[in-house]
């Protein structure tokens, strides 16, 4: 694996190895960077209620302000489009379009997503809207949440509200990002939103966030026809068993399935992998949430696959960890001020792996960046050399899967702004922007000026 240090020395990606399609931008989420939580209508979230729990959040922050986003929306775009961003990934609060989650639209909401796609339009950058970052509106979960299939009928009219009210503006929509996250971190080991912990609910709350994002698909497919691009964003992992034992195998097989194959398979194979179910159904039971009908909606055809890409995971058996019966070890150096490893070649398997395994649709690379300790701004300059090396080095493995037939259309740089990181408050920042979040002053670091300048070669034509 090349080194973030080998990187340092001057090895850079070549923007003529890109084809034309490949479009480069960056990410962020609503309730990461937006604020304004009671501002113009908008509901609340299960966030700004899991934000309340005691211990919940390191050192008790909220995004209750966030990057203030909502109220800096220009300069925001202003910065986006100095940095020379041809798409900017970014999500929708249900809770401003919806403040029950149900009903007619907020107008006021609305038009905050009508001025943020205009002026994105407006600039030359290509919105791309998730519909689903994790901020559920409140009153639903009062009602059960993703353990309800209510809930994704629910979502499904929201969906198409979206669709109605930002057609004319945006023509890529992604349904969910990481529904692995949603399902699993927030319902099986609690440590996100809502904070649950019970592994048949994580269980269910997977199935209808699946069984959502066909409800809405089709929804949008009603409104929008086939002019706009839909897909669903996950988070995929390069799995390897800690050592040679045939128990370390089996152990990462399982979490493969749990990590991986537990969303790829019901969306490009119209079914759950049978390893798994197995694996579930023996703890669980059958499952009482899967109807006749759904998998043929959660495997209708999409034109795109989002993938988020980290790290990979390291597996070892571990016979009392129920249900898998295996466990994460510690990642191997270099690694990100979160502990993850830094794999840049993981990114190329993954995507080789969709090809092969599953015949993909065309994919966007929705995120794909790290935090580490910064260090502080000097004369207006922050010099983030690591994320710098982190983002050459993904981006030479992206050259080298699309040099090995990986077609890939879209790359967003996880995140555009340093911003609210969810249980890790404010203390972790992935932004290629220094956010002072004391002033909301933003100071662009080398990362986002060595990305802005491999933007310009490539429109120059150097791909």
């Amino acid at each position: 694996m090349t080194t973030i240090e080998t990187l340092e020395l001057g090895l850079e990606p070549d923007p003529s190895t890109f084809p034309p399609a490949l479009r480069l931008g960056a990410a962020t989420a609503s309730y990461q960077i937006e604020g304004a939580v009671r501002d113009d209508g908008r509901g609340e979230s299960i966030w700004d209620t899991f934000c309340r729990v005691p211990g919940a959040i390191l050192n008790g922050d909220t995004g209750d302000v966030a990057c203030d986003h909502y109220h800096r929306l220009e300069a925001d775009l202003d910065l986006m489009a100095e940095l020379g961003l041809e798409c900017y990934r970014f999500s929708i609060a249900w809770p401003r379009i919806q403040p029950q989650g149900r009903g007619a639209a907020n107008p006021e909401g609305l038009a905050f997503y009508q001025r943020l796609t205009q002026g994105l339009l407006d600039r030359g950058i290509e919105p791309i809207a998730t519909l689903y970052h994790w901020d559920l509106p409140q009153a639903l979960q009062d009602e059960g949440g993703w353990n309800r299939r209510e809930t994704a009928q629910r979502f499904a009219e929201y969906a198409a509200i979206v669709a109605d009210g930002l057609g004319a503006t945006v023509s890529q929509f992604i349904t969910h990002n990481e529904p692995w996250v949603v399902a699993f971190l927030g319902h099986a080991l609690g440590i996100k939103a809502p904070g649950e912990r019970h592994w048949p609910t994580a269980l269910r709350a997977s199935h209808h966030l699946l069984l959502s994002h066909g409800l809405a698909l089709r929804a949008m497919r009603s409104s929008l026809g086939r002019d706009a691009q839909i897909g669903i964003a996950v988070n995929l992992f390069p799995v390897h068993p800690a050592g040679p034992s045939e128990a370390d195998r089996a152990a990462a097989q399982r979490m493969d399935g749990h990590l991986n194959r537990w969303f790829l398979d019901p969306l490009l194979r119209g079914s759950y992998p049978a390893d798994m179910v197995e694996v579930y159904e023996g703890l669980f039971g059958p499952p009482d949430s899967v109807l006749d009908g759904d998998l043929e909606l959660i495997g209708a055809p999409i034109d795109f696959l989002g993938v988020n890409y980290y790290n990979p995971e390291r597996i070892t058996a571990a016979p009392t960890d129920l249900p898998l019966q295996a466990r994460r070890v510690p990642a191997p150096p270099p690694t990100t001020a979160m502990g993850w490893e830094v794999d840049p070649d993981g990114l190329r398997r993954v995507l080789l792996r969709l090809r092969r395994d599953y015949a993909a649709p065309p994919v966007y690379i929705t995120e794909n960046g790290a935090s580490f300790d910064d260090p502080p701004a000097s004369d207006g300059q922050v010099d983030d050399a690591q994320r710098t090396a982190y983002l050459q080095q993904h981006l030479s493995a992206l050259a080298l899967a699309v040099a090995d037939g990986a077609d890939v259309r879209r790359y967003c740089v996880w995140s555009l702004l340093d911003n609210f990181e969810w249980e890790l408050g404010y203390d972790k920042r992935f932004g290629i922007v220094h956010v002072d979040f004391e002033t909301q002053a933003r100071v662009p670091k080398r990362s986002a000026l060595w990305y802005r300048d491999f933007i310009a070669r490539a429109r120059a034509g150097e791909r």
